[in-house]
């Protein structure tokens, strides 16, 4: 049996990162290293800081990213992207140019006979009155449509502005909030009482989690791409939580 990687929250393009290009590349290598011996790669959310897709625009600057996901795809290796709350924003070019398998809701998996529960995190669990406004305002389509109208220098401006205001005033709000009120946390137990899950695998919340919640189940949370270098890979045996390094 091959391997299965994990990983979430690079943001490829944030400004948080002082050299974003050996960030990409950075990325890319470690797509290298995962295409060696994967069964498949899971994206899960937020890997790119900002994605829009004009109908014949597309942000500039994640070239070598897309290369490199279109070279495994064209391999054979399936590629799972996870929209994010930061590129959610896909209409179909990394589909039908890229080849990646995009999910735009949660989703069960079986790899190597266990069962996964995958999804990006954001409006899993208990969220506030804002955070479910700005999640009804991203995904309504009457409003993505209005923001295709601007022009693209300005919109993708616009968008790269709001990304990094947005990782600069959360960029330290990423510690666990305990068993009782970690959101993911209280999802997953009360969903594995009525479901058989192995694996529930987030990111969005830029924390390190690999911890049994039942007798079947763990959770795992990814951590991030930009600070920790993090990543799951999961063989026949278990699910491990990596650094990369390089």
């Amino acid at each position: 049996m091959g391997k299965y990687y994990f990983l979430a929250d690079a943001h490829i393009g944030t400004k948080i990162v002082l050299n974003t290009e050996e960030h990409e590349k950075k990325l890319v290598e470690w797509l290298e290293m995962a295409r060696q011996d994967a069964n498949g790669i899971f994206l899960v959310g937020d890997i790119f800081d900002f994605w829009f897709e004009y109908k014949h625009c597309i942000p500039n600057g994640y070239d070598r990213l897309l290369g490199k996901l279109a070279e495994i795809t064209d391999s054979g290796i399936p590629v799972h992207f996870f929209i994010g709350n930061h590129d959610l924003w896909t209409f179909g070019y990394l589909e039908a140019k890229i080849g990646l398998i995009v999910h735009k809701t949660p989703q069960l998996f079986i790899l190597n006979d266990k069962k996964f529960f995958i999804a990006h995190g954001d409006g899993i669990g208990f969220e506030n009155n804002r955070t479910s406004f700005m999640k009804w305002v991203f995904h309504k389509r009457f409003l993505q449509k209005c923001f295709s109208y601007l022009n693209p220098n300005i919109g993708i401006a616009i968008g790269r502005y709001w990304s990094n205001q947005n990782r600069l005033k959360h960029q330290y709000d990423c510690d666990y909030k305990g068993d009782n009120k970690e959101p993911v946390m209280i999802f997953a137990k009360n969903f594995c009482k009525n479901n058989d899950i192995d694996y529930f695998v987030f990111g969005h919340r830029h924390i390190l989690l690999n911890k049994q919640i039942s007798e079947q189940s763990r959770l795992v949370i990814l951590g991030d791409f930009y600070r920790e270098f993090s990543y799951a890979v999961f063989d026949e045996n278990e699910l491990q939580i990596m650094n990369y390094k390089l």
